[in-house]
């Protein structure tokens, strides 16, 4: 089975944040992600979660505009120094939490301007940050309209033009599944570019027993095929956190 890691953004928002670790931690979970970590002392976070046991797996950036500004805009032209400016801060974000990953948002754009833009950011970050694990996600347009990377051809296009050992693929199977409308198939033609997979019901982004994909049959896919990601649950509970969790003990890891 693989490794479950928890979206503490998503998840257990019945509890303040820094209580959230030990929450997963109890739950079964062996990681964490955390979409926006730039609100509370970073320092403090990795403290909760080495108490609590767990890795923070993953990170966003850029740092959020939370006054209706863009949340990501790698691939938007003129925002070049802007992106790499709070790259820098990301960076200094995940060194301090020891995060595994950094997924690097493109934001809303279009266009080949948009594409060189994206592909020279992505080039520049890599090259900045060598060691460190960057990745790039395909958002559905219904839920993100306007977001510039929404296709996995074009992703991996992306991929292969940048060439750097240290970005790869994140894999969200909701978005995979409104994109597509096949996520298996879709996990087994990208399957040598994916870094990182998040899980979600579909439709409705709750818990992963919920709706038409079949994560049972995900999961042994992923054992056959090797994978030795992290596999986390970015989604909304339909109630609590707790009350549906019964997904991750059936996957036998509570």
């Amino acid at each position: 089975m693989p490794r479950f890691a928890a979206n503490l953004t998503w998840m257990f928002t019945e509890l303040q944040m820094f209580d959230r670790f030990a929450a997963a931690a109890e739950a079964g979970f062996t990681g964490v992600e955390i979409l926006f970590p730039y609100d509370l002392a970073a320092p403090q976070m990795y403290r909760a979660a080495v108490k609590a046991g767990v890795e923070i797996v993953l990170i966003n950036a850029p740092p959020p505009n939370w006054a209706g500004g863009p949340r990501g805009f790698a691939a938007v032209p003129g925002n070049e120094a802007r992106f790499r400016r709070d790259f820098e801060r990301s960076l200094r974000v995940a060194e301090a939490l020891r995060a595994r990953h950094i997924h690097i948002m493109a934001g809303k754009a279009e266009g080949p301007d948009a594409l060189q833009t994206y592909v020279d950011n992505l080039s520049w970050a890599a090259e900045r940050a060598p060691h460190t694990s960057l990745t790039i996600e395909p958002l559905n347009q219904n839920d993100h309209p306007g977001y510039f990377l929404s296709c996995y051809d074009q992703a991996a296009e992306i991929l292969g033009r940048i060439g750097a050992p240290n970005v790869g693929l994140q894999l969200d199977t909701y978005h995979a599944e409104v994109i597509t409308g096949d996520m298996l198939a879709t996990w087994a033609r990208y399957a040598p570019l994916v870094r990182h997979i998040q899980i979600a019901g579909h439709p409705g982004r709750h818990e992963p027993d919920q709706g038409t994909l079949d994560y049972p049959a995900f999961f042994a896919e992923l054992d056959e095929w090797g994978y030795r990601g992290w596999v986390s649950a970015e989604y909304e509970p339909a109630r609590t956190t707790f009350s549906g969790l019964g997904w991750l003990a059936g996957a036998g890891q509570a």
